[in-house]
């Protein structure tokens, strides 16, 4: 591999065509730092959709309510025009020949590279042996699923969603908005157990029962019937359970076919090092398809669905491309609106927590603090979006402050952040 002008091994910095695989979040962002750095002329943007890069978390809430809602471009066409920036859509790229440096599209034509740069996100998962090409079957994860499951929202009266994390709790919210009945059938024992603290998750809960969702946890989900295309029933605990709609909102596995077949190490995601370097330094990867090393906590390898890890892997990857190593340190945070409920977390929630409770300004608004040895390491947030800007503060600087101080409600946020 070739070092250039000071960059690392295997980057190119200032020379040859960077191809940016992907149109999401952290395709659009990194597209967008190259062209502030007046390398806008080198990229090749290759996007498996036929949409300009596109807004995503819209997709469950606002785009779903209204059928005259457009989808939410980053940018307009001609902001990628002026920049000299070489859109290749609805031609998905098909292989990387890594002997040759060309990227090979759909179409037959080949792009040749100096850096590759991998944002081919996550795929929804499916059930097993549950066709998804049924014409009442959905999920969620493009703009395409998104118009498609608006029609079946348009005239279907009742919906069933697989799954209560964050977007099948999102869905299940705006459709039950729509006035339709909804159930949501968990397998686990609470909501969100990957995400939140059994706290939050128990908010949430009531909250969506409150709203006339019907919640059911621990289920089992079996058999199904199918008939002229369409899921007519599936089998719930054992028992038959009419369907009309079905949302599955039960995870997402990282797409890394092309990493795969081209040779690059992968393992729940596509591995790269902190300067989002794969096994192959003339080839990066940012966003929901990678795991990386998580140098907040001894380089414990993660993989992050958020479009604030897109974003910021997308400015490390800007700054690995410009010969700048400026390892992925960014404080993770997610937020997620389901209805009237605003959820925000700041950092990543460890095992063996000691957990305070901030009350807030309303008795639906509050947010829980957790500490580990003494230490601030994740703060909770429920409709009370000053507290998740402080904590975000606070976690980014390692301030810590005393938790009879921080869940005080009457001690202003500003001396805590």
């Amino acid at each position: 591999m070739s070092e250039v002008n000071g960059a690392g091994p295997g980057v190119t910095n200032g020379a040859g065509p960077i191809v940016i695989i992907g149109g999401g979040h952290a395709a659009a962002q990194l597209s967008a730092g190259l062209v502030d750095a007046g390398q806008g002329a080198r990229v090749h943007l290759v996007c498996e959709e036929a949409e300009l890069p596109y807004q995503r978390p819209p997709l469950s809430k606002a785009y779903l309510k209204d059928a005259a809602q457009a989808v939410q471009q980053h940018r307009a066409e001609a902001w990628y025009t002026d920049a000299g920036i070489t859109l290749h859509r609805a031609d998905p790229a098909v292989a990387i020949d890594r002997g040759k440096k060309v990227v090979r599209l759909r179409s037959g034509k080949e792009l040749p590279y100096a850096n590759v740069v991998l944002a081919t996100g996550a795929r929804a998962r499916g059930l097993p042996h549950l066709d998804a090409n049924l014409s009442n079957v959905a999920v969620l994860r493009n703009a395409a699923d998104a118009g498609r499951l608006r029609g079946l929202l348009g005239t279907a009266q009742k919906l069933t969603v697989v799954g209560g994390g964050f977007i099948g709790l999102e869905i299940a919210a705006t459709a039950r908005v729509l006035g339709k009945e909804v159930t949501v059938l968990e397998s686990a024992q609470r909501l969100l157990g990957r995400s939140v603290s059994e706290d939050i998750g128990t908010h949430v809960l009531q909250t969506h029962r409150a709203a006339g969702i019907d919640v059911r946890l621990g289920v089992s989900v079996g058999s199904f019937e199918v008939e002229g295309g369409k899921l007519a029933a599936l089998a719930v605990d054992g028992q038959r359970e009419a369907i009309e709609l079905l949302v599955l909102g039960i995870g997402a596995h990282p797409e890394h076919t092309l990493a795969s077949e081209a040779g690059l190490t992968c393992d729940n995601g596509i591995q790269v090092d902190a300067l989002m370097r794969t096994s192959d330094p003339a080839i990066l990867a940012i966003g929901d398809c990678t795991s990386f090393p998580d140098t907040r906590d001894g380089d414990r390898r993660r993989r992050l669905e958020s479009v604030q890890n897109a974003n910021d892997q997308a400015r490390t990857a800007t700054a690995t491309l410009l010969g700048r190593e400026e390892p992925y340190r960014a404080l993770p945070w997610f937020w997620s609106e389901q209805g009237a409920l605003r959820l925000q977390m700041a950092g990543l929630l460890p095992a063996g927590t000691t957990a305070h409770r901030r009350p807030g300004a309303t008795p639906a608004s509050f947010s829980v603090l957790h500490y580990l040895d003494g230490k601030l390491v994740c703060v909770e947030s429920v409709n009370a979006p000053l507290d998740h800007i402080a904590s975000r503060k606070l976690l980014e600087t390692g301030v810590s402050p005393d938790p009879a101080v921080a869940c005080d409600p009457a001690v202003a946020l500003k001396t805590l952040g």
